[in-house]
């Protein structure tokens, strides 16, 4: 009885092989890039301003980065 790696080997015939997969472009461009680090920046910015004791400025930067920045950086095109 024939296992089931040489079944398969039949249906698809001696010298036949799987299609190669086709060529994947870079998703980001150089804007994509840019609005990552300004929104890095910004993040880090509020972590300082956290660890200096802002309960204003630090929230308002860190939700600006995490929330809008980011999010611009992945859908931009």
């Amino acid at each position: 009885m024939p296992t089931p790696a040489e079944i398969r080997r039949q249906r698809r015939g001696p010298g036949q092989r799987p299609a190669e997969p086709p060529d994947v472009d870079i998703p980001f461009g150089k804007k994509n890039y840019v609005l990552f680090g300004v929104a890095a920046l910004v993040i880090v910015a509020g972590y300082v301003a956290l660890s200096r004791g802002s309960i204003t400025l630090a929230p308002i930067l860190l939700l600006l980065g995490y929330l809008v920045l980011i999010p611009i950086a992945i859908l931009a095109r």
